[in-house]
């Protein structure tokens, strides 16, 4: 399969392996209401990095390991935590990180990944990746006033990744990383999941991220080989742009859009790669 973008097409938005403070290894990305760039780090870190690439903040640190970002529509940061298999939330303005949600009364999450804001419903949903070896459940969906919430889809699934809330808001749409495949899994009309579908396998390899445009594109950055697939509304897989050297794009996770610019963290390297695709990404609110 053929690449529909030249890799000269991709660029180094901002690289972090000499600045100060360094960027270690992101694997979240997310966009702010100005226009910044937020990323993670393999120690907890929660970069700023100013619109334009100039220069980079640490505006906090869990003393964990970052997974996915995600704004509310009040400007609240969600953070995923590897090491303190948590989500906390972080105020940019103050930069206040405080726990959010570590799971249920009768159970904890396991490895939460990523987190999608569902405005409509003003919940959360939490990817858990459960077990690298092992599929296990699933989904968190938690109440964004309280932090309260529960495991909402408790299917197992083969390492939960990446997540994104379809255009209209019915679908959410899941990377399992491990079974080389995007699912879908219907939001009814009062909150509850609906029977998964299945939206696009054998994916080469190792799906990872996602993200929308307005016309209902769904992008998947995967983190092995080093590439980004495109996929239309009717389900047709083409290779967006792909990087056989792991250089530009180096184990790509997650991805977000500032107008027609995805940005791409990339967790086996030190940059923040940006590639505009002509088509403008969906708005989060």
């Amino acid at each position: 399969m053929e690449p529909l973008l030249p890799l000269d097409s991709a660029k180094v938005f901002f690289d972090g392996i000499f600045t100060e403070p360094r960027l270690r290894h992101a694997e979240g990305v997310a966009v702010d209401g100005e226009g910044n760039i937020w990323c993670g780090g393999e120690m907890g870190e929660i970069y700023r990095i100013w619109r334009d690439g100039s220069k980079i903040e640490l505006v906090a640190s869990s003393g964990g390991f970052t997974l996915g970002l995600a704004f509310d529509h009040r400007g609240s940061l969600y953070v995923c935590d590897l090491k303190h298999a948590s989500v906390f939330r972080l105020d940019p303005a103050t930069g206040r990180l405080e726990p959010f949600a570590e799971g249920s009364r009768k159970m904890r999450i396991s490895i939460p990944n990523f987190p999608v804001v569902d405005a409509q419903r003003n919940c959360l949903y939490v990817s858990d990746s459960y077990d690298p070896k092992e599929p296990g459940p699933g989904v968190w969906r938690f109440e964004l006033e309280s932090g309260n919430g529960e495991l909402w889809y408790d299917r197992p699934m083969a390492f939960a990744n990446g997540m994104a809330l379809s255009p209209a808001g019915d679908f959410l749409y899941v990377a399992e990383s491990f079974a080389r495949r995007i699912v879908r899994i219907p939001i009814g009309k009062d909150g509850s999941p609906g029977e998964v579908e299945m939206f696009a396998q054998d994916i080469d390899r190792l799906p990872d991220g996602l993200a929308f445009d307005v016309a209902g594109n769904l992008y998947v950055a995967c983190y092995e080989p080093s590439r980004i697939y495109r996929i239309t509304p009717d389900k047709r897989v083409d290779l967006l742009i792909d990087d056989p050297d792991a250089h530009t794009l180096c184990h790509p996770t997650n991805c977000a859009f500032r107008g027609t610019e995805l940005f791409i963290s990339n967790l086996g390297r030190w940059h923040i790669t940006q590639l505009d695709v002509g088509v403008e990404g969906l708005p989060l609110f």
